[in-house]
């Protein structure tokens, strides 16, 4: 199925000039939640960029240049790499990140080996729709806080950014035409940042003081440390790769909802699963955190209608390049959080909104009980915040509506209205 409604498909190269206009926004939209969550942990951010734009690229390579994914930091791991940081320092968490991208090529192999037809059956339109909507919906209290909270207390001058950014969002992206159409998300990011220049929310001495240049901190064991294994690093962290395949799999109904392909026949899930552990493994080896496909990216493609490979390709050479450059760094990393929250409404909304768009394109019928009931379940659960802990590890609400989804939809009669 080739979807008609796109700017550039998957395979398509922009004009220079707007492919880098095209790949420095997806840089932008990426940068906030790839660099938190290194700064949460006690990790480099630089090296966190470096990891996502070479695990970016390795994930290009290996799904054969069909999917457009950028890999970030991923969330799901910062509760055992905060504790791990204090317990064994970065070489425990090395350990565990690596054991999580060993674990992604092992399914791969399974599914190599058994194929992946079963995906199908176990994720209809009835399941994969909420899913969808559970991804971007799971992630609006996260941008709420960044468009309202500063320091722990609400902020009504965080709330004006984060709406002015929003409104500026929606506006560039219904009446822009032409060249600068194409890059809505940027220009009200660049606005928004501007904004917060002018009421004080952007420190510029910091950007001013900071030098040009400087060498990421690298982790490389048995050059930078000592190896010794690490058993209880490795078992508090790589069982949440289990949490994450399922986010792997949910990013993936959304890439093929927008892009038209279906990236679990084309390149294959063992690819794409491949790609996502290869990148995990190669950040777990030079400093970085664990890193997982990125919704913010998705949600760009999906306003933008521009799917280029080559523009994610490119965001993640800039990623690179950023990664040694310090000026630049800093500047983005003096982002305002209301910024970052403002775009968040927008492109979080977006693929909420695309989970709705599977449930009616694929008339699923809410008359049906059955229906309703697959549906309400997996929306409640993931959304509500409902975590199940087996022992010390957390399972979080959308794994959980994942797995019910699946099973409700397994167990239920059809016939039953």
């Amino acid at each position: 199925m080739e979807n008609k409604d796109v700017v550039l498909d998957v395979d398509e190269k922009p004009r220079f000039f707007l492919w880098l206009m095209l790949s420095i926004q997806h840089l932008f939209s990426m940068f906030g939640s790839t660099v938190i969550v290194p700064l949460l942990v006690g990790l480099s951010p630089s090296i966190a960029l470096f990891a996502s734009g070479v695990g970016t690229l390795l994930h290009i390579l290996i799904t054969q240049k069909k999917i457009p994914a950028y890999m970030g930091s991923s969330f799901a791991f910062i509760v055992p790499m905060k504790y791990l940081m204090q317990a064994t320092g970065y070489p425990g968490i090395a350990q565990g990140v690596i054991a999580v991208g060993l674990i992604y090529l092992t399914v791969a192999l399974i599914i190599c080996f058994f194929g992946s037809d079963w995906i199908d059956h176990i994720l209809p339109a009835i399941v994969v729709g909420p899913i969808v909507i559970v991804i971007g919906l799971s992630l609006a209290g996260s941008a709420a806080n960044n468009a309202m909270m500063n320091n722990g207390k609400y902020d009504l001058k965080f709330v004006f950014i984060a709406l002015i950014t929003l409104l500026l969002a929606i506006a560039f992206n219904i009446y822009l035409k032409g060249f600068l159409g194409f890059m809505p998300i940027l220009l009200a990011i660049v606005c928004g940042y501007i904004i917060s220049i002018f009421m004080g929310e952007v420190n510029l001495n910091t950007i001013a003081s900071a030098p040009w240049f400087s060498l990421p901190k690298f982790e490389i064991p048995f050059v930078s440390y000592n190896v010794h294994l690490e058993w209880g690093a490795i078992l508090a962290i790589a069982p949440i790769a289990f949490v994450t395949i399922t986010e792997h799999l949910g990013h993936i109904m959304v890439l093929n909802e927008l892009t038209g392909h279906n990236y679990f026949k084309n390149p294959g899930l063992s690819r794409t699963l491949s790609g996502d552990g290869m990148a995990s493994i190669f950040a777990g080896l030079v400093g970085g955190p664990a890193v997982t496909s990125y919704g913010e990216n998705i949600g760009v493609m999906a306003i933008t209608k521009i799917h280029s490979v080559y523009v994610l390709i490119g965001a993640a050479l800039f990623a690179i390049v950023f990664s040694f450059v310090n000026k630049l760094n800093v500047i983005i990393m003096q982002m305002p959080l209301p910024v970052i929250g403002g775009i968040s409404f927008l492109l979080f909304g977006t693929i909420a909104s695309s989970g709705i768009k599977i449930l009616i394109e694929n008339d699923i019928d809410m008359n049906i009980k059955r229906n309703l009931m697959i549906i309400s379940s997996i929306l409640v659960i993931g959304v509500g915040g409902f975590m199940l802990k087996i022992g010390t590890l957390p399972l979080n609400g959308l794994a959980i509506a994942t797995v019910l989804g699946i099973m409700l939809n397994l167990v239920l009669p059809k016939e039953n209205k």
